[in-house]
């Protein structure tokens, strides 16, 4: 039934695929919808979210990083591909952006199995979580309300469009 969030097709055939690669299926956990704060809480309960390629996780990553939970990601050579590494380098951890995938699997098995340099990770992402790029929206705001002054200046003095910087405004 679709209603609750549930695939039940899609259910099977990841459980069927996981069977045939030597995991064991009950291990897939498919939960149901839930109120965002309840969602945000469930990363708490993972260890390592993997990003996916060629088309990468977005919200539900950036939702992972602000919990708390770190994300792994494989540069893509889309942009669907690149989210997760953008949404890394503004969270200040570039170290979980890998550059292939035998570089991604390495680095996976590595946090998998050395809890202190997950932990390590973990820390980094606590401590950067209110000072990061990613989750600093007063210097977003100001930043694009900078951005928005700039192009309506260009176009009340007829200039054309072109490529800017943007200082802060001011508060």
């Amino acid at each position: 039934m679709r209603s609750s969030g549930h695939n039940a097709a899609a259910s099977r055939n990841l459980r069927r695929e996981a069977t045939a690669r030597g995991v064991a299926a009950e291990r897939l956990v498919f939960a149901p919808r839930v109120k965002p704060a309840d969602h945000l809480a469930r990363h708490r309960a993972a260890d390592l979210f993997l990003d996916t390629l060629p088309y990468g996780a977005h919200t539900t990553a950036s939702d992972a990083l602000w919990a708390g939970l770190p994300v792994l990601s494989c540069f893509g050579s889309t942009f669907a591909g690149r989210v997760g590494a953008s949404l890394l380098n503004a969270a200040g951890l570039p170290e979980l952006v890998t550059d292939s995938l035998a570089a991604y699997e390495r680095l996976a098995l590595k946090l998998a199995c050395d809890r202190a340099a997950l932990d390590d990770v973990r820390k980094k992402l606590a401590l950067n979580r209110d000072t990061c790029a990613l989750f600093d929206t007063t210097r977003f705001t100001r930043h694009f309300e900078a951005a928005l002054m700039t192009m309506r200046e260009r176009q009340r003095a007829g200039r054309p469009p072109a490529h800017f910087g943007v200082a802060p405004v001011a508060s």
